[in-house]
């Protein structure tokens, strides 16, 4: 059953044509990608088919009664609201079938209990239990946990929550909401692998239909049964996932390719036998080219296929290279605070990598792979444990935030600042293998997309000459086509990379080793990705055997060895007991009042910082911006700490 159909959508903005006579349907229980590269249009089409924006030619259907659930690239919650206030404004209709329930049962029991009361409360309760009613608390609880939402999360304001954890809620609400028709726009980001897999299995469990924009390439091949590219101002349909796809729109521009040339060669023929004959200057021969003449204008013309855009051109050179031996680490922890407010992020973790590896670190968020970065590059120090750098080692990084770029230059200015031995001509020319072309160069940074400055970033990377690449999230804001010129230069590269990525299809690509980064060291697997995830597996089911022999163990000898060891307690030592238990209680009580006190203190402040950072005067000044981002950093580690520290009290 078809859900959902366009037929000739055309959207245009001034003189930009931005879609152009699309047409395709989507059936009822078809997962649909929709890939194509930045600014090509996928956003449009999303926001065309929810209504936010009228197509300025050509229509579209949804089948009647279908609810459509749309996930923007940004959310629309209340700054002031909370997280579990935002949630529970989806659940409308089941908390007024509560209070009807509760109305209705007191009338009741105050004795008003005729057979229509009875017969009307019946009725309630059966609506509430098709609504959800019985289970929607603990499919609350099971989401937001899944979405990395904690119960100490539930009444923090949606202001004071990062972009990425904003993503989070806003995914989690739709899934909550359960539409019919589901429209994703970039979900994947800000989920690092965990969440990702949990997302995918539950999107393979979906029961409505799903289209999805995504860069994504492994998440694409993992739940898409059809493919949608937007290039061109036109949309093209494929049958199967990303991969499937692929080879498909080879095909198609073969065919189209072939079919042109064809028709070309058959016209040129003609042509030149209309040619000839006019040459005679017959009567007879005349009438017959006027003929054939009618005929050629009468063909309907093979469009000739779209030359394929350029590709990003990226090789990564290093002026000089490092001696074997890159980076040797023993040992090394980083914590924060002091006492008992002290957190560690890690320890134990040793490193040894030498010239020409590959390295990618993976991990959940909020391990501290970022902060092992900077540690490597030596602009933090390390709690404890060794570092040694190589000979000859000469580091270039990647921040996945950009904020290393000044926001207030052009992109010119931004290259010149650091390559300044560059003529204009030379600087254009290489922005030009960037797409930067025209007057894009004197576009403002601080305007500039997330793909954009990604794509500047990368340039002055590949700029610096550096021996030892340190990448953090680099695939991030790329499309695909940009992603895959990125991979390609890093498999030519000749010098070391260390990279932490969640992107999966780039993680099954490019490293030699995958190391996993825990609270208590690295675990490393040395292999790609689909072999991690295997080694990871064969180490959690040999971890759950040990669990289960544990258990075993201790219902077979458990008991005995307690009987042994356990004699019971006199009255003196009961109540010494008790009086431990007691002030060990108050003592918590007193720590947990106090780390909330030290919780509200940071969000207050962090809110001040981000209110400063959105002051128009501040965006435009790069030192002030570093400074205030720096603050940010340092409150919301401080704030982390916190949460945990609150959050292990009350598991204790």
């Amino acid at each position: 059953m078809i859900i959902l159909s366009a037929n000739r959508l055309s959207k245009v903005y001034g003189t930009d044509v931005i879609l152009q006579d699309v047409s395709f349907h989507v059936n009822a229980g078809d997962r649909v990608g929709i890939v194509g590269r930045n600014g090509a249009g996928k956003t449009t089409l999303l926001k065309l088919l929810t209504g936010e924006l009228t197509a300025d030619e050509g229509e579209f259907f949804v089948s009647q009664d279908t609810r459509v659930g749309y996930l923007k690239q940004r959310d629309n919650f209340d700054s002031e609201g909370t997280v579990i206030g935002e949630i529970d404004k989806i659940f409308t209709e089941i908390h007024a079938l509560e209070a009807q329930i509760e109305q209705v049962t007191a009338e009741i029991e105050a004795g008003k209990s005729d057979a229509a009361q009875i017969e009307k409360l019946d009725r309630l309760h059966l609506t509430y239990e098709q609504k959800g009613g019985y289970t929607y608390k603990s499919e609350i609880t099971g989401i937001l946990h899944s979405m990395a939402f904690t119960s100490e999360f539930y009444s923090k304001k949606i202001g004071s929550l990062s972009g990425g954890e904003r993503t989070r809620l806003a995914l989690a609400a739709l899934l909550l909401e359960k539409p019919e028709l589901l429209l994703l726009d970039e979900p994947t980001n800000h989920l690092d692998i965990g969440t990702l897999k949990w997302l995918e299995q539950y999107l393979a469990s979906y029961k409505g239909t799903i289209m999805v924009v995504s860069h994504d390439r492994y998440f694409l091949d993992r739940i898409t049964n059809r493919i949608f590219e937007v290039e061109h101002h036109k949309v093209y349909t494929y049958e199967g996932n990303y991969t499937k796809s692929l080879a498909q729109k080879a095909l198609r521009r073969e065919t189209q390719q072939r079919a042109y040339d064809n028709q070309q060669r058959e016209i040129a023929r003609q042509e030149e036998m209309i040619r000839k004959m006019k040459q005679h200057g017959t009567e007879h021969l005349a009438k017959r080219a006027a003929s054939r003449e009618k005929r050629l204008d009468m063909i309907e013309r093979v469009e000739r296929p779209e030359a394929l855009q350029g590709r990003m051109k990226i090789s990564f050179k290093q002026n000089f290279p490092s001696g074997e031996d890159v980076i040797l680490a023993k040992e090394l922890s980083k914590s924060f605070g002091f006492g008992e407010n002290k957190r560690e992020l890690f320890r134990h973790v040793d490193l040894d990598i030498k010239r020409g590896e590959r390295i990618c670190i993976v991990g959940p968020n909020g391990v501290g792979k970022t902060t092992l970065l900077r540690i490597l590059l030596e602009e933090q120090q390390p709690t404890s444990g060794y570092l040694k750098l190589g000979h000859n080692v000469a580091f270039g990084y990647y921040d996945q935030g950009q904020l290393l770029l000044n926001a207030s230059n052009t992109v010119l200015e931004e290259l010149k600042e650091s390559y300044r031995l560059y003529t204009d001509t030379e600087m254009r020319s290489i922005l030009g293998r960037f797409l930067f072309r025209g007057d894009d160069v004197f576009l403002r940074v601080g305007s500039l997309s997330g793909g954009e400055k990604a794509r500047l970033s990368l340039l002055k990377l590949m700029l610096s000459g550096a021996n030892t690449l340190i990448l953090d999230e680099p695939t991030n804001h790329l499309d695909i086509d940009s992603k895959e010129v990125f991979e390609d230069a890093l498999l030519e590269f000749p010098g070391t990379a260390i990279i932490v990525s969640h992107d999966r299809y780039f993680l099954q690509k490019i490293p030699t080793r995958i190391l996993e980064l825990t609270h208590d060291g690295f675990n490393e697997y040395l292999g790609k990705y689909d072999y991690y995830l295997e080694k990871k597996e064969s180490l959690g089911s040999g971890k759950q055997y040990l669990a289960d022999l544990g258990s075993e163990n201790a219902a077979r000898g458990g008991l005995q060895c307690d009987a042994q060891s356990t004699a019971p307690l006199d009255a003196s030592q009961q109540r010494l007991l008790n009086k431990q238990k007691e002030a060990e209680e108050r003592r918590r009580q007193r720590q947990s009042e106090k780390l909330e006190a030290e919780i509200e203190r940071l969000e207050t402040k962090i809110a001040e910082v981000e209110s400063q950072m959105n002051d128009e005067k501040n965006a435009a000044d790069y030192n002030a911006m570093q400074e205030l981002s720096s603050a940010h950093e340092t409150l919301s580690e401080a704030l982390e700490t916190a949460f945990e520290q609150w959050s292990a009290l009350q598991e204790s």
